[in-house]
Protein backbone atom coordinates (compact mmCIF):
# COMPACT_ATOMS: atom_id res chain seq x y z
CA UNK A 1 0.00 0.00 0.00
CA UNK A 2 2.54 2.53 0.76
CA UNK A 3 4.97 1.21 -1.97
CA UNK A 4 1.25 2.19 -4.25
CA UNK A 5 1.12 5.85 -2.60
CA UNK A 6 3.75 7.73 -3.99
CA UNK A 7 2.88 7.07 -7.86
CA UNK A 8 -0.64 7.27 -7.20
CA UNK A 9 -0.39 10.88 -5.41
CA UNK A 10 1.73 11.75 -8.79
CA UNK A 11 -0.81 11.44 -11.18
CA UNK A 12 -3.21 12.42 -9.15
CA UNK A 13 -1.49 16.19 -8.97
CA UNK A 14 -0.59 15.72 -12.52
CA UNK A 15 -4.51 15.53 -13.66
CA UNK A 16 -5.21 18.24 -11.05
CA UNK A 17 -2.37 20.44 -12.75
CA UNK A 18 -3.18 19.21 -16.08
CA UNK A 19 -7.08 20.40 -15.32
CA UNK A 20 -6.74 23.50 -13.90
CA UNK A 21 -4.02 24.71 -17.20
CA UNK A 22 -7.09 23.35 -19.53
CA UNK A 23 -9.97 25.51 -17.93
CA UNK A 24 -7.31 28.39 -17.72
CA UNK A 25 -6.31 28.01 -21.30
CA UNK A 26 -9.97 27.38 -21.95
CA UNK A 27 -11.41 30.89 -19.88
CA UNK A 28 -8.74 32.51 -21.88
CA UNK A 29 -10.62 31.56 -25.08
CA UNK A 30 -13.64 32.86 -24.12
CA UNK A 31 -14.61 36.38 -25.34
CA UNK A 32 -15.38 39.27 -22.41
CA UNK A 33 -19.04 39.09 -23.25
CA UNK A 34 -19.05 35.34 -23.38
CA UNK A 35 -17.71 35.74 -19.82
CA UNK A 36 -20.38 37.96 -18.64
CA UNK A 37 -23.03 35.21 -20.04
CA UNK A 38 -21.56 32.39 -18.43
CA UNK A 39 -20.96 34.69 -15.05
CA UNK A 40 -24.73 35.89 -15.35
CA UNK A 41 -26.04 31.83 -15.53
CA UNK A 42 -24.37 31.12 -12.80
CA UNK A 43 -25.73 34.30 -10.55
CA UNK A 44 -29.13 33.33 -11.98
CA UNK A 45 -29.01 29.50 -11.49
CA UNK A 46 -27.62 29.66 -8.06
CA UNK A 47 -30.39 32.31 -7.05
CA UNK A 48 -33.30 30.07 -8.47
CA UNK A 49 -31.77 26.75 -7.44
CA UNK A 50 -31.51 27.91 -3.65
CA UNK A 51 -32.94 26.41 -0.48
CA UNK A 52 -34.71 29.84 0.29
CA UNK A 53 -36.91 29.49 -2.69
CA UNK A 54 -38.05 26.10 -1.54
CA UNK A 55 -38.10 24.21 -4.82
CA UNK A 56 -40.23 27.02 -6.82
CA UNK A 57 -43.36 25.26 -6.55
CA UNK A 58 -46.07 27.12 -8.44
CA UNK A 59 -48.40 28.79 -6.72
CA UNK A 60 -45.90 29.15 -3.13
CA UNK A 61 -43.98 32.12 -1.92
CA UNK A 62 -40.83 30.46 -3.71
CA UNK A 63 -42.50 30.83 -6.99
CA UNK A 64 -43.06 34.57 -6.18
CA UNK A 65 -39.33 34.87 -5.14
CA UNK A 66 -38.69 33.38 -8.71
CA UNK A 67 -40.85 35.37 -10.27
CA UNK A 68 -39.55 38.83 -9.13
CA UNK A 69 -36.34 37.79 -9.70
CA UNK A 70 -37.52 37.52 -13.32
CA UNK A 71 -39.13 40.62 -13.19
CA UNK A 72 -35.92 42.31 -12.21
CA UNK A 73 -34.08 40.95 -15.04
CA UNK A 74 -36.55 41.90 -17.81
CA UNK A 75 -36.62 45.19 -16.57
CA UNK A 76 -32.82 45.55 -16.37
CA UNK A 77 -32.94 44.38 -20.21
CA UNK A 78 -35.80 47.26 -21.19
CA UNK A 79 -38.31 44.58 -21.75
CA UNK A 80 -41.96 45.73 -21.54
CA UNK A 81 -44.94 44.88 -19.30
CA UNK A 82 -47.12 42.09 -21.28
CA UNK A 83 -48.77 40.36 -18.58
CA UNK A 84 -52.26 41.36 -16.70
CA UNK A 85 -53.33 44.65 -16.86
CA UNK A 86 -49.94 46.32 -17.69
CA UNK A 87 -48.12 44.30 -15.32
CA UNK A 88 -45.13 41.36 -15.87
CA UNK A 89 -47.33 38.79 -14.40
CA UNK A 90 -50.35 36.73 -15.90
CA UNK A 91 -51.99 34.46 -13.08
CA UNK A 92 -53.93 31.05 -13.75
CA UNK A 93 -55.60 29.30 -11.16
CA UNK A 94 -54.05 25.76 -10.38
CA UNK A 95 -56.99 23.07 -9.28
CA UNK A 96 -55.27 21.04 -7.16
CA UNK A 97 -57.45 18.39 -6.22
CA UNK A 98 -59.54 17.97 -3.18
CA UNK A 99 -58.73 19.60 0.55
CA UNK A 100 -60.91 18.70 3.87
CA UNK A 101 -62.19 22.08 4.77
CA UNK A 102 -61.93 23.68 8.28
CA UNK A 103 -66.11 22.67 8.97
CA UNK A 104 -64.98 18.83 8.42
CA UNK A 105 -64.69 17.38 12.55
CA UNK A 106 -65.72 13.98 14.18
CA UNK A 107 -66.96 14.11 17.93
CA UNK A 108 -67.10 11.59 20.72
CA UNK A 109 -69.14 12.77 23.87
CA UNK A 110 -68.70 15.92 23.25
CA UNK A 111 -64.67 15.67 22.11
CA UNK A 112 -63.71 17.00 18.97
CA UNK A 113 -61.31 14.75 17.46
CA UNK A 114 -58.20 15.92 15.68
CA UNK A 115 -58.56 16.02 12.07
CA UNK A 116 -55.40 14.13 10.50
CA UNK A 117 -54.29 12.81 14.02
CA UNK A 118 -56.72 11.09 14.85
CA UNK A 119 -59.08 11.02 12.12
CA UNK A 120 -59.70 12.14 8.58
CA UNK A 121 -62.60 11.22 5.45
CA UNK A 122 -61.99 9.81 2.99
CA UNK A 123 -61.80 12.01 -1.08
CA UNK A 124 -64.98 10.08 -1.95
CA UNK A 125 -66.89 10.61 1.00
CA UNK A 126 -70.08 12.13 0.79
CA UNK A 127 -70.10 15.65 1.95
CA UNK A 128 -72.94 15.32 4.70
CA UNK A 129 -73.50 15.74 8.80
CA UNK A 130 -74.83 13.12 11.01
CA UNK A 131 -76.37 14.71 14.17
CA UNK A 132 -75.61 13.94 17.72
CA UNK A 133 -76.61 9.81 18.03
CA UNK A 134 -75.76 7.15 20.85
CA UNK A 135 -73.95 4.41 19.33
CA UNK A 136 -72.52 1.31 19.69
CA UNK A 137 -69.22 0.68 17.68
CA UNK A 138 -69.97 -3.16 17.66
CA UNK A 139 -73.92 -2.73 16.34
CA UNK A 140 -74.86 -1.58 12.93
CA UNK A 141 -77.74 -0.26 13.47
CA UNK A 142 -80.48 1.89 10.60
CA UNK A 143 -80.22 5.76 10.84
CA UNK A 144 -77.03 5.48 12.69
CA UNK A 145 -73.14 5.59 11.66
CA UNK A 146 -71.17 2.29 11.67
CA UNK A 147 -67.83 1.12 12.39
CA UNK A 148 -65.61 -1.15 10.43
CA UNK A 149 -62.11 -3.17 11.29
CA UNK A 150 -60.33 -3.61 8.19
CA UNK A 151 -57.36 -5.31 10.09
CA UNK A 152 -58.80 -8.94 8.79
CA UNK A 153 -59.45 -8.30 5.27
CA UNK A 154 -55.83 -6.71 5.05
CA UNK A 155 -54.15 -9.31 6.28
CA UNK A 156 -56.17 -12.16 4.35
CA UNK A 157 -55.25 -10.14 0.91
CA UNK A 158 -51.24 -9.75 1.94
CA UNK A 159 -50.09 -11.43 -0.93
CA UNK A 160 -52.82 -10.39 -3.30
CA UNK A 161 -51.46 -7.81 -5.50
CA UNK A 162 -54.56 -7.33 -7.30
CA UNK A 163 -56.27 -6.06 -3.76
CA UNK A 164 -57.72 -2.47 -3.61
CA UNK A 165 -58.24 -1.47 0.05
CA UNK A 166 -60.18 1.85 -1.72
CA UNK A 167 -62.13 -0.48 -3.49
CA UNK A 168 -63.02 -2.57 -0.95
CA UNK A 169 -63.67 0.43 1.27
CA UNK A 170 -66.69 1.93 -1.33
CA UNK A 171 -68.19 -1.69 -1.50
CA UNK A 172 -68.92 -1.58 2.15
CA UNK A 173 -70.04 1.87 1.59
CA UNK A 174 -72.62 0.71 -0.82
CA UNK A 175 -73.70 -1.73 1.12
CA UNK A 176 -73.49 -0.09 4.33
CA UNK A 177 -75.57 2.69 2.84
CA UNK A 178 -78.26 0.69 1.26
CA UNK A 179 -78.99 -1.27 4.86
CA UNK A 180 -79.40 2.30 6.43
CA UNK A 181 -76.10 3.11 7.88
CA UNK A 182 -75.82 7.55 7.94
CA UNK A 183 -71.76 6.85 7.68
CA UNK A 184 -69.38 4.27 7.69
CA UNK A 185 -66.14 4.46 10.13
CA UNK A 186 -63.46 2.51 8.91
CA UNK A 187 -60.67 1.52 11.49
CA UNK A 188 -57.35 -0.93 11.81
CA UNK A 189 -57.12 -2.42 14.93
CA UNK A 190 -53.56 -3.94 14.44
CA UNK A 191 -51.91 -0.96 12.95
CA UNK A 192 -51.69 2.78 13.12
CA UNK A 193 -53.02 4.21 9.20
CA UNK A 194 -50.33 3.74 6.57
CA UNK A 195 -52.66 1.45 4.59
CA UNK A 196 -55.39 4.38 3.83
CA UNK A 197 -54.99 8.22 3.30
CA UNK A 198 -56.60 11.39 2.16
CA UNK A 199 -55.61 11.38 -1.93
CA UNK A 200 -56.34 14.76 -2.95
CA UNK A 201 -56.00 13.52 -6.17
CA UNK A 202 -58.51 11.07 -6.57
CA UNK A 203 -61.38 11.65 -9.20
CA UNK A 204 -64.33 9.31 -8.61
CA UNK A 205 -67.67 10.15 -7.35
CA UNK A 206 -68.55 10.73 -3.94
CA UNK A 207 -70.47 7.96 -2.30
CA UNK A 208 -73.88 8.13 -0.76
CA UNK A 209 -72.97 8.27 2.65
CA UNK A 210 -69.62 10.06 4.72
CA UNK A 211 -66.87 7.76 5.02
CA UNK A 212 -64.11 8.25 7.60
CA UNK A 213 -60.85 6.38 8.53
CA UNK A 214 -59.99 6.41 12.05
CA UNK A 215 -56.67 6.22 13.26
CA UNK A 216 -55.87 3.59 15.81
CA UNK A 217 -54.56 5.81 18.21
CA UNK A 218 -57.73 8.23 17.73
CA UNK A 219 -59.89 4.81 18.47
CA UNK A 220 -57.67 3.76 21.46
CA UNK A 221 -57.81 7.37 22.72
CA UNK A 222 -61.86 7.89 22.05
CA UNK A 223 -63.50 4.28 21.21
CA UNK A 224 -61.65 2.13 23.00
CA UNK A 225 -64.27 -0.05 24.55
CA UNK A 226 -66.03 -2.10 21.89
CA UNK A 227 -69.25 -2.34 24.22
CA UNK A 228 -69.62 1.10 25.32
CA UNK A 229 -72.11 3.55 23.69
CA UNK A 230 -70.98 6.90 22.33
CA UNK A 231 -72.59 9.52 21.33
CA UNK A 232 -71.38 10.33 17.98
CA UNK A 233 -71.28 13.36 15.90
CA UNK A 234 -69.55 14.22 12.52
CA UNK A 235 -69.79 16.35 9.40
CA UNK A 236 -67.63 16.15 6.54
CA UNK A 237 -66.90 18.99 4.13
CA UNK A 238 -64.48 18.26 1.07
CA UNK A 239 -63.89 20.88 -1.71
CA UNK A 240 -61.75 21.88 -4.28
CA UNK A 241 -57.92 23.00 -3.51
CA UNK A 242 -56.72 26.29 -5.67
CA UNK A 243 -54.09 27.94 -5.25
CA UNK A 244 -52.33 30.41 -8.47
CA UNK A 245 -50.06 30.44 -10.77
CA UNK A 246 -48.07 33.01 -12.14
CA UNK A 247 -46.47 33.42 -15.98
CA UNK A 248 -44.07 36.51 -16.15
CA UNK A 249 -44.28 37.82 -19.67
CA UNK A 250 -41.88 40.62 -21.14
CA UNK A 251 -41.73 41.99 -24.49
CA UNK A 252 -39.85 43.66 -27.24
CA UNK A 253 -41.62 45.91 -29.74
CA UNK A 254 -39.93 46.28 -33.03
CA UNK A 255 -43.41 47.57 -34.33
CA UNK A 256 -42.94 44.57 -36.52
CA UNK A 257 -45.96 42.06 -38.25
CA UNK A 258 -44.82 39.13 -36.45
CA UNK A 259 -43.47 38.10 -33.09
CA UNK A 260 -41.33 35.02 -31.75
CA UNK A 261 -42.19 33.49 -28.25
CA UNK A 262 -39.30 32.91 -26.09
CA UNK A 263 -40.04 30.66 -23.55
CA UNK A 264 -39.06 28.40 -20.34
CA UNK A 265 -41.09 27.22 -17.03
CA UNK A 266 -39.19 28.31 -14.01
CA UNK A 267 -41.50 26.26 -11.23
CA UNK A 268 -40.21 23.04 -10.21
CA UNK A 269 -40.98 20.49 -7.39
CA UNK A 270 -40.88 22.25 -3.70
CA UNK A 271 -40.72 19.56 -1.23
CA UNK A 272 -42.35 16.70 -3.83
CA UNK A 273 -46.09 17.17 -2.38
CA UNK A 274 -47.39 16.81 -5.97
CA UNK A 275 -45.63 13.22 -6.19
CA UNK A 276 -43.99 14.39 -8.89
CA UNK A 277 -40.78 13.39 -6.93
CA UNK A 278 -38.39 10.33 -8.06
CA UNK A 279 -37.77 10.26 -4.41
CA UNK A 280 -40.40 7.88 -3.18
CA UNK A 281 -39.17 7.62 0.59
CA UNK A 282 -37.90 9.20 3.63
CA UNK A 283 -38.03 12.68 4.73
CA UNK A 284 -39.63 16.09 2.58
CA UNK A 285 -36.82 17.62 1.16
CA UNK A 286 -36.39 20.81 -1.26
CA UNK A 287 -36.54 19.87 -4.93
CA UNK A 288 -34.04 22.97 -5.87
CA UNK A 289 -34.33 21.75 -10.37
CA UNK A 290 -31.37 23.82 -11.57
CA UNK A 291 -31.05 22.71 -14.92
CA UNK A 292 -35.03 21.62 -14.20
CA UNK A 293 -35.52 24.33 -15.15
CA UNK A 294 -33.73 27.23 -13.38
CA UNK A 295 -30.94 26.61 -16.50
CA UNK A 296 -33.69 27.62 -19.27
CA UNK A 297 -34.89 30.52 -17.13
CA UNK A 298 -31.46 31.84 -17.14
CA UNK A 299 -31.13 31.11 -20.51
CA UNK A 300 -34.45 33.33 -21.44
CA UNK A 301 -32.94 36.27 -19.23
CA UNK A 302 -29.63 36.13 -21.39
CA UNK A 303 -31.42 35.89 -24.72
CA UNK A 304 -33.82 38.47 -23.62
CA UNK A 305 -30.52 40.86 -23.06
CA UNK A 306 -28.99 39.75 -26.04
CA UNK A 307 -32.04 40.49 -28.86
CA UNK A 308 -33.13 43.45 -26.73
CA UNK A 309 -29.76 45.26 -28.24
CA UNK A 310 -29.70 43.27 -31.52
CA UNK A 311 -30.24 44.91 -34.59
CA UNK A 312 -32.55 41.87 -36.48
CA UNK A 313 -35.69 43.98 -35.80
CA UNK A 314 -38.17 42.17 -38.27
CA UNK A 315 -39.73 40.54 -35.45
CA UNK A 316 -41.29 41.49 -32.27
CA UNK A 317 -39.86 39.56 -28.99
CA UNK A 318 -42.16 37.85 -26.12
CA UNK A 319 -40.27 36.31 -23.51
CA UNK A 320 -42.37 34.03 -20.99
CA UNK A 321 -41.48 32.19 -17.77
CA UNK A 322 -44.37 29.52 -17.84
CA UNK A 323 -45.51 28.61 -13.98
CA UNK A 324 -47.05 25.30 -13.41
CA UNK A 325 -45.16 23.18 -16.14
CA UNK A 326 -44.99 20.13 -13.74
CA UNK A 327 -48.51 19.94 -12.57
CA UNK A 328 -49.12 19.49 -16.71
CA UNK A 329 -48.22 22.68 -18.54
CA UNK A 330 -50.75 24.76 -16.88
CA UNK A 331 -48.95 28.15 -17.39
CA UNK A 332 -48.13 27.51 -21.23
CA UNK A 333 -52.27 26.55 -21.78
CA UNK A 334 -53.53 29.23 -19.90
CA UNK A 335 -51.44 31.77 -22.10
CA UNK A 336 -52.15 29.48 -25.40
CA UNK A 337 -56.14 30.38 -24.13
CA UNK A 338 -55.41 33.93 -22.66
CA UNK A 339 -52.63 35.16 -24.73
CA UNK A 340 -51.68 38.87 -24.35
CA UNK A 341 -50.60 39.08 -27.83
CA UNK A 342 -52.97 38.16 -30.51
CA UNK A 343 -51.45 34.48 -31.39
CA UNK A 344 -52.41 34.62 -35.37
CA UNK A 345 -48.98 36.63 -35.57
CA UNK A 346 -46.86 34.35 -33.93
CA UNK A 347 -44.21 33.20 -36.03
CA UNK A 348 -42.48 30.31 -34.52
CA UNK A 349 -41.78 29.40 -30.61
CA UNK A 350 -38.69 28.39 -28.93
CA UNK A 351 -38.72 26.04 -25.56
CA UNK A 352 -36.10 25.89 -23.41
CA UNK A 353 -36.22 22.57 -20.67
CA UNK A 354 -33.07 21.06 -19.01
CA UNK A 355 -30.41 22.69 -20.96
CA UNK A 356 -27.85 22.74 -18.18
CA UNK A 357 -26.26 19.28 -18.21
CA UNK A 358 -24.39 19.43 -21.73
CA UNK A 359 -22.52 16.21 -21.96
CA UNK A 360 -18.66 16.33 -22.14
CA UNK A 361 -18.32 13.58 -23.69
CA UNK A 362 -21.68 12.69 -26.02
CA UNK A 363 -22.05 16.63 -26.56
CA UNK A 364 -25.49 16.38 -27.89
CA UNK A 365 -28.18 19.11 -28.58
CA UNK A 366 -31.63 17.28 -28.33
CA UNK A 367 -33.58 19.48 -30.79
CA UNK A 368 -37.61 18.73 -30.93
CA UNK A 369 -40.11 20.23 -33.13
CA UNK A 370 -37.98 19.50 -36.26
CA UNK A 371 -40.90 18.50 -38.21
CA UNK A 372 -43.45 21.57 -37.63
CA UNK A 373 -42.13 23.58 -40.20
CA UNK A 374 -40.39 22.91 -43.35
CA UNK A 375 -37.90 26.08 -42.19
CA UNK A 376 -36.20 23.75 -39.51
CA UNK A 377 -34.10 22.14 -41.82
CA UNK A 378 -32.81 24.51 -43.62
CA UNK A 379 -31.74 26.64 -40.51
CA UNK A 380 -30.62 24.16 -37.80
CA UNK A 381 -27.61 22.73 -39.45
CA UNK A 382 -26.32 26.33 -41.07
CA UNK A 383 -24.42 27.11 -38.33
CA UNK A 384 -20.18 26.18 -38.88
CA UNK A 385 -18.01 23.96 -36.29
CA UNK A 386 -20.77 23.69 -33.68
CA UNK A 387 -19.20 22.97 -30.44
CA UNK A 388 -22.08 20.05 -29.81
CA UNK A 389 -23.95 17.24 -32.04
CA UNK A 390 -27.85 18.09 -32.70
CA UNK A 391 -30.16 15.14 -32.53
CA UNK A 392 -33.46 15.99 -34.10
CA UNK A 393 -36.95 14.68 -32.83
CA UNK A 394 -39.72 15.60 -35.17
CA UNK A 395 -42.94 15.95 -32.88
CA UNK A 396 -43.99 18.90 -32.31
CA UNK A 397 -45.39 17.59 -28.75
CA UNK A 398 -44.30 16.13 -25.75
CA UNK A 399 -43.97 17.18 -21.81
CA UNK A 400 -43.26 20.42 -21.73
CA UNK A 401 -44.20 23.78 -22.66
CA UNK A 402 -43.78 23.91 -26.54
CA UNK A 403 -46.90 21.81 -26.99
CA UNK A 404 -49.25 24.27 -26.06
CA UNK A 405 -47.92 26.57 -29.26
CA UNK A 406 -47.83 23.38 -31.26
CA UNK A 407 -51.77 22.68 -30.39
CA UNK A 408 -52.49 26.68 -31.77
CA UNK A 409 -50.80 25.27 -35.23
CA UNK A 410 -47.45 27.21 -34.52
CA UNK A 411 -44.44 26.24 -35.43
CA UNK A 412 -42.26 25.20 -32.41
CA UNK A 413 -38.65 24.09 -31.28
CA UNK A 414 -38.05 22.40 -28.12
CA UNK A 415 -34.11 22.44 -26.64
CA UNK A 416 -32.97 20.05 -24.05
CA UNK A 417 -29.47 18.65 -23.21
CA UNK A 418 -31.35 15.12 -21.55
CA UNK A 419 -32.22 13.43 -18.50
CA UNK A 420 -30.23 12.52 -15.78
CA UNK A 421 -29.28 10.76 -12.30
CA UNK A 422 -30.60 14.02 -10.78
CA UNK A 423 -33.96 14.39 -12.80
CA UNK A 424 -37.05 15.31 -10.36
CA UNK A 425 -34.50 14.46 -7.44
CA UNK A 426 -33.02 17.07 -4.61
CA UNK A 427 -30.07 16.26 -5.94
CA UNK A 428 -30.66 18.55 -9.21
CA UNK A 429 -28.20 21.50 -7.60
CA UNK A 430 -26.73 24.43 -9.50
CA UNK A 431 -22.78 22.66 -9.37
CA UNK A 432 -23.37 20.19 -11.59
CA UNK A 433 -24.48 23.00 -14.54
CA UNK A 434 -22.43 22.92 -17.26
CA UNK A 435 -22.25 26.54 -17.52
CA UNK A 436 -19.53 26.69 -20.65
CA UNK A 437 -22.15 24.08 -22.39
CA UNK A 438 -24.97 26.58 -21.56
CA UNK A 439 -23.19 29.26 -23.28
CA UNK A 440 -22.87 27.17 -26.54
CA UNK A 441 -26.22 26.57 -26.51
CA UNK A 442 -27.78 30.35 -25.89
CA UNK A 443 -25.53 31.50 -28.43
CA UNK A 444 -26.78 28.76 -30.79
CA UNK A 445 -30.20 29.54 -29.88
CA UNK A 446 -29.33 33.75 -30.61
CA UNK A 447 -27.60 32.59 -33.67
CA UNK A 448 -31.15 30.56 -35.42
CA UNK A 449 -33.02 33.56 -34.14
CA UNK A 450 -30.53 35.89 -36.47
CA UNK A 451 -31.48 33.58 -39.75
CA UNK A 452 -34.70 33.37 -39.02
CA UNK A 453 -35.00 37.32 -39.01
CA UNK A 454 -33.82 37.38 -42.75
CA UNK A 455 -36.91 34.75 -43.60
CA UNK A 456 -40.84 35.11 -44.37
CA UNK A 457 -43.48 33.87 -41.38
CA UNK A 458 -43.33 30.81 -41.37
CA UNK A 459 -45.38 27.57 -42.52
CA UNK A 460 -46.78 25.02 -40.12
CA UNK A 461 -46.47 21.44 -40.53
CA UNK A 462 -48.42 18.95 -38.36
CA UNK A 463 -46.53 15.91 -36.86
CA UNK A 464 -46.69 12.99 -34.93
CA UNK A 465 -47.74 12.76 -31.01
CA UNK A 466 -45.60 11.99 -28.51
CA UNK A 467 -46.51 9.59 -26.25
CA UNK A 468 -47.65 10.81 -22.47
CA UNK A 469 -45.38 8.66 -19.92
CA UNK A 470 -46.57 6.83 -17.25
CA UNK A 471 -45.42 3.71 -14.82
CA UNK A 472 -47.79 1.71 -17.28
CA UNK A 473 -46.40 -0.11 -19.98
CA UNK A 474 -48.12 -0.26 -23.29
CA UNK A 475 -47.93 -0.91 -26.78
CA UNK A 476 -50.71 0.60 -28.58
CA UNK A 477 -52.30 4.13 -28.69
CA UNK A 478 -55.69 5.72 -28.85
CA UNK A 479 -54.28 8.49 -30.52
CA UNK A 480 -55.21 11.36 -28.59
CA UNK A 481 -53.39 14.16 -26.95
CA UNK A 482 -54.74 14.41 -23.20
CA UNK A 483 -55.34 17.93 -21.32
CA UNK A 484 -52.73 17.93 -18.89
CA UNK A 485 -54.46 20.71 -17.21
CA UNK A 486 -58.20 19.22 -16.98
CA UNK A 487 -59.60 18.19 -13.25
CA UNK A 488 -62.17 16.51 -13.77
CA UNK A 489 -62.92 12.93 -13.45
CA UNK A 490 -61.96 11.15 -17.07
CA UNK A 491 -59.32 12.25 -19.51
CA UNK A 492 -60.29 15.52 -21.78
CA UNK A 493 -59.01 15.08 -25.25
CA UNK A 494 -56.96 17.94 -26.31
CA UNK A 495 -56.14 17.25 -30.05
CA UNK A 496 -56.95 13.92 -32.04
CA UNK A 497 -54.29 12.54 -34.30
CA UNK A 498 -54.45 12.18 -37.80
CA UNK A 499 -55.30 8.47 -39.28
CA UNK A 500 -55.42 6.73 -35.89
CA UNK A 501 -57.84 5.37 -33.41
CA UNK A 502 -59.46 8.13 -32.66
CA UNK A 503 -60.03 10.00 -34.86
CA UNK A 504 -61.08 6.58 -37.15
CA UNK A 505 -64.07 6.28 -34.70
CA UNK A 506 -65.19 9.58 -34.51
CA UNK A 507 -63.60 11.57 -30.66
CA UNK A 508 -63.17 14.73 -31.07
CA UNK A 509 -61.02 17.85 -29.12
CA UNK A 510 -63.31 18.34 -26.20
CA UNK A 511 -64.70 14.58 -25.35
CA UNK A 512 -63.74 13.42 -21.72
CA UNK A 513 -63.05 9.89 -21.94
CA UNK A 514 -64.84 7.89 -19.29
CA UNK A 515 -64.17 4.45 -20.13
CA UNK A 516 -62.25 2.12 -22.36
CA UNK A 517 -63.12 -1.47 -22.47
CA UNK A 518 -64.40 -2.95 -19.51
CA UNK A 519 -61.88 -0.27 -17.83
CA UNK A 520 -63.26 2.98 -16.14
CA UNK A 521 -61.01 5.60 -16.54
CA UNK A 522 -61.04 9.12 -13.85
CA UNK A 523 -57.33 10.11 -14.44
CA UNK A 524 -54.51 9.95 -16.88
CA UNK A 525 -53.00 7.00 -15.00
CA UNK A 526 -56.05 4.88 -15.26
CA UNK A 527 -56.07 5.74 -18.78
CA UNK A 528 -52.84 4.78 -19.30
CA UNK A 529 -53.07 1.74 -17.15
CA UNK A 530 -56.18 0.56 -19.32
CA UNK A 531 -54.19 1.29 -22.44
CA UNK A 532 -51.44 -1.55 -21.15
CA UNK A 533 -54.60 -4.05 -21.48
CA UNK A 534 -54.42 -4.16 -25.10
CA UNK A 535 -52.16 -5.23 -27.69
CA UNK A 536 -52.08 -4.27 -31.77
CA UNK A 537 -55.04 -5.14 -33.67
CA UNK A 538 -57.59 -5.65 -30.66
CA UNK A 539 -60.85 -4.02 -30.93
CA UNK A 540 -62.94 -2.62 -27.98
CA UNK A 541 -65.31 0.51 -27.10
CA UNK A 542 -64.50 3.40 -25.53
CA UNK A 543 -67.16 5.79 -23.87
CA UNK A 544 -66.96 9.59 -23.54
CA UNK A 545 -68.47 12.46 -22.24
CA UNK A 546 -69.29 15.23 -24.97
CA UNK A 547 -71.11 18.11 -23.34
CA UNK A 548 -74.28 16.42 -22.39
CA UNK A 549 -73.85 13.38 -24.19
CA UNK A 550 -72.72 10.13 -23.16
CA UNK A 551 -71.36 8.71 -26.18
CA UNK A 552 -69.80 5.47 -27.31
CA UNK A 553 -67.71 4.63 -30.18
CA UNK A 554 -66.01 0.96 -31.49
CA UNK A 555 -62.48 0.92 -31.87
CA UNK A 556 -59.62 -0.82 -32.99
CA UNK A 557 -56.52 -0.10 -31.63
CA UNK A 558 -53.06 0.29 -33.85
CA UNK A 559 -49.63 0.62 -32.76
Amino acid sequence: MAKQFYPVMKRILFVLLFTSQCAFVFSQRLRKSDRVIVENLKSSIHFLADDKLEGRRAGTDGEKKASEFIISQYKAAGLLQKGDRDTYLQSFEIKDGKQINKTTLLMVNGKELGLQKDYFPLAFSANASVAEIPVATSLSERGAPWFKDIEAVLDENLDNPHFDIYEHIKKEAGIAAGKGATALIFFNSDKENGEVEFNKKDKSAALAIPVIYLTKSGKETYLKDASAIYDIQLKVDIGESQRTGHNVIGYINNNAPSTIIIGAHYDHLGYGEDGNSMLRNGPKQIHNGADDNASGTAALVELAKLLSKSKSKNNNYLFIAFSGEELGLFGSKYFTENPTIDLSSVNYMINMDMIGRLNDSSKTLTVGGYGTSPVWSEVLYAQKKLPFSIKIDSSGTGPSDHTSFYRKNIPVLFFFTGLHHDYHKPSDDADKINYTGELQIIKYIAGLIKDLNKKDKLAFTPTREAQATTSARFSVSLGIMPDYTYSGAGVRVDGVSEGRAAQKAGLKTGDVIVRLGEYAVNSLETYMQALSKFKSGDSTTVNVKRGNEDLKFDITFVK
